[in-house]
């Protein structure tokens, strides 16, 4: 049976590929020292260990609850890492401008204004939302 950090790392890097290494082991996985060091591996165990590895939802349908609920928050950093995930995990560039309209609605256009700073940041290096 996997352990929860073994699966959260999995779908770490199926969603965000290229942020670590494929051929470093789970094992050898560190996430620096310092301050709240314990953060990242609290969320790699607790979220994607736990919840995005969970049957009841696909990961597409995931990212939209995700991406809602973090616009809704205004969390501009982990926003530009979710609008990466979603267009990992199947969204169109016009579903995800989508989610900003409707956002806008119902968090409120500052917040759909953050979402889709956040969103050009994300992928900048592709091309412009």
């Amino acid at each position: 049976m996997t352990n929860l950090r073994d699966e959260g790392l999995n779908v770490f890097r199926e969603m965000l590929p290229g942020i670590l290494p494929a051929d470093l082991p789970n094992e050898k996985v560190n996430f620096g020292k310092g301050f709240a060091n314990e953060l990242m591996e609290i969320g790699i165990e607790g979220i994607f260990g736990r919840l995005w590895s969970r049957e009841g939802l696909a990961r597409r349908d995931r990212s939209l609850v995700t991406l809602g609920i973090l616009i809704a928050l205004g969390a501009e950093d982990e926003l530009e890492s979710h609008f990466r995930i979603a267009k990992q995990n199947g969204l169109t560039d016009e579903e995800l401008a989508e989610v900003v309209y409707h956002a806008s609605g119902y968090a409120g256009f500052p917040a759909a204004n953050t979402a889709k700073a956040a969103a050009l940041r994300a992928f900048k290096p592709d091309h412009d939302l």
